[in-house]
């Protein structure tokens, strides 16, 4: 339901390969991040409450064109691991912030 929804949506990837039970959903106001699969947890962040955003690739993440997006709001910290296109993720985040 929340894929239909949302404009971006990833998944936690290993070796460019999305085998992880980690989504990554981002809507017009609100970032999602679900985890699991048996059970599972999902987490949301108010785009609104979002101060800073940061993205990292270390050499393995560069060869597959992936990146970690690091998003700090006030007094929490979310992490977007190992996800394709992070510039192009941490700009839509910002846009919408704006």
């Amino acid at each position: 339901m929340l894929k239909e929804m949302n404009r971006h949506y990833d998944r936690k990837r290993y070796l460019g390969m999305p085998l992880s039970f980690t989504k990554y959903m981002l809507s017009e106001d609100r970032l999602f991040v679900e985890k699991g699969f048996l059970n599972s947890e999902l987490d949301e962040e108010q785009l609104y409450r979002i101060r800073d955003v940061k993205v990292t690739r270390s050499l393995g993440q560069r060869l597959f064109g992936l990146g970690t997006v690091t998003v700090f709001s006030a007094g929490d910290e979310t992490v977007l691991e190992s996800i394709k296109s992070p510039i192009e993720v941490k700009e839509e985040i910002v846009r919408l912030v704006e």
